[in-house]
């Protein structure tokens, strides 16, 4: 029981994630998969199976990479939030520094993912 709720607690930090840029998505995601295989076989399954989730983490988890468009997306998400972030949010000069440094390492290890080719629809 408590496996499923650390890993219903990731998941929701995950989620989060998404949207708040100094709050890592994939960690988070991985933390909750982990969390339920040991906690709750259905979770693992549902999440593993989730229309939004689960190839990302297949595919992150087999080392196959992320594909370019979600690349860029990503990337650029992160740098408006933190741009955002760092102009409304704060007037310290410190949190601004902090804010960058986090954008930059998150950068690096997004562009040095391995890149996935995009399947045709057609």
């Amino acid at each position: 029981m408590l496996w499923s709720a650390a890993g219903t607690f990731f998941l929701s930090l995950g989620v989060v994630g998404i949207a708040v840029p100094l709050l890592p998505t994939t960690p988070f995601l991985l933390l909750a998969a982990a969390c339920y295989l040991r906690g709750s076989a259905r979770m693992h399954t549902w999440l593993m199976t989730n229309k939004y989730f689960g190839q990302y983490l297949k595919d992150y988890r087999a080392g196959r990479g992320m594909p370019r468009k979600a690349k860029i997306g990503t990337v650029s998400l992160l740098w408006i939030g933190i741009v955002i972030s760092a102009v409304f949010a704060t007037s310290s000069t410190i949190v601004r520094i902090g804010l960058f440094v986090v954008a930059m390492v998150v950068t690096i290890h997004i562009i040095t993912l391995k890149t996935k080719k995009e399947t045709s629809s057609v």
